[in-house]
């Protein structure tokens, strides 16, 4: 799995006009699968994401506090595309898993996320739709997170 994690100021989805989801200062955070996650990869994501220091302390010491720490709102947008690879400047998503599967694995990553922190500061944007995202970055900080590869 990838994660690109935003420190934000806040973000919002919208699908056909419509706001879906907004959240006040924390972490958008877009989520990518590939076709060889599994649970393990989930549990990865899910516990970086909740305890990696992108915030300052009460003592204003810099990258001292995680998201879980703070309280703070989460956005999960689902983004195939982080899985493409180029073919001359073509785009190929052969490393994405297939859609028919993700959905199940992206659900069980947001139940899973939920699960380990406070359900109703978790949001998500609409799989599989053409989604409008406004993100205020905080910084700006951005990190890229990939779970740990499978040894053969």
């Amino acid at each position: 799995m990838k994660a690109v994690i935003q420190r934000v100021l806040r973000a919002s989805v919208t699908v056909d006009g419509e706001v879906i989801s907004s959240i006040g200062n924390g972490l958008c955070v877009l989520i990518g699968i590939s076709r060889e996650d599994s649970a393990s990869d989930i549990e990865y994501v899910v516990r970086k994401i909740l305890n990696i220091r992108l915030f300052n302390g009460e003592n204003g010491k810099r990258w001292d506090v995680s998201v879980k720490e703070k309280g703070l709102e989460i956005l999960c947008v689902s983004q195939f595309t982080l899985y493409h690879c180029l073919k001359g400047n073509k785009l190929d998503f052969r490393n994405a898993m297939t859609a028919e599967n993700s959905e199940e694995f992206y659900q069980t990553f947001l139940m899973t996320l939920k699960s380990q922190y406070k359900p109703e500061l978790v949001k998500d944007g609409k799989f599989g739709a053409y989604m409008n995202v406004q993100i205020e970055n905080d910084g700006p900080v951005t990190i890229e997170l990939e779970s740990p590869k499978k040894q053969q």
